[in-house]
């Protein structure tokens, strides 16, 4: 019996390695690792694209920039360098979205309040009137965080640009004045790369139950 055994002994071996392989290449089929779309402009809502790249279907990132924040820093795209964040666009004497966008953005916050590799941005569509002080009072009553979450001001038509041809987040028929250009409820995901790789409805709380999924997923797929 034994000798049968050490006849055998490499065959067995050989073929319990074999299944092994098998079984995994079988389950990972089943069980393909998740990844989140890279969203091009071509992909979204013509609406919030501007006309110029609505035809893109590749290679689409982030535009840089220098804005101000709450607490009067200088604020660009390099303090978001190899990070994951969440970004969104609001004004602070908004009455309707935007306090249950700010209310789910600390949240957000929050849930990632010791993880450094993930950050957040909300920039003022009406600069004119969110000053710094501006900002940064609405900071102070919301429950901001200044190491995660930066409330941006600055020139009007850089951030109009951002929000067209960068984050395709806003719609430009608005009234022609003060408000000349209408933001969404959409937060919008962005990767280290600094592409797009989702869009949630920001006053919707399994929205955010998704968000924060998403975020996970992308941070396994840049710890690779």
């Amino acid at each position: 019996m034994d000798f049968k055994f050490k006849k055998y002994r490499g065959f067995i071996t050989i073929f319990l390695i074999v299944s092994s392989g098998i079984l995994i290449l079988f389950y990972n089929a089943l069980n393909p690792e998740r990844r989140l779309p890279i969203y091009q402009p071509s992909m979204v809502n013509y609406e919030l694209v501007d006309s110029t790249l609505q035809h893109v279907k590749k290679f689409h990132k982030i535009a840089s920039f220098t804005l101000t924040n709450q607490n009067g820093k200088i604020v660009t795209e390099q303090d978001y360098d190899n990070k994951i964040y969440v970004a969104d666009f609001f004004f602070t004497t908004c009455p309707t979205i935007c306090p249950k966008m700010t209310e789910n953005m600390g949240q957000l916050q929050n849930e990632f309040l010791e993880d450094s590799q993930i950050k957040f941005i909300s920039f003022s569509v009406t600069p004119q009137i969110d000053s710094v002080q501006q900002l940064k009072k609405y900071a102070i009553e919301k429950g901001v965080n200044d190491s995660k979450w930066n409330l941006v001001t600055g020139n009007k038509k850089k951030i109009y640009s951002l929000a067209r041809k960068s984050y395709l987040a806003v719609k430009d028929d608005g009234d022609g004045g003060q408000f000349d250009m209408i933001h969404t409820e959409n937060f919008i995901l962005v990767d280290p790369e600094k592409r797009i790789r989702g869009f949630y409805d920001g006053t919707d709380i399994e929205a955010m139950n998704t968000l924060i999924t998403d975020i996970s997923i992308l941070k396994e797929e840049f710890s690779e």
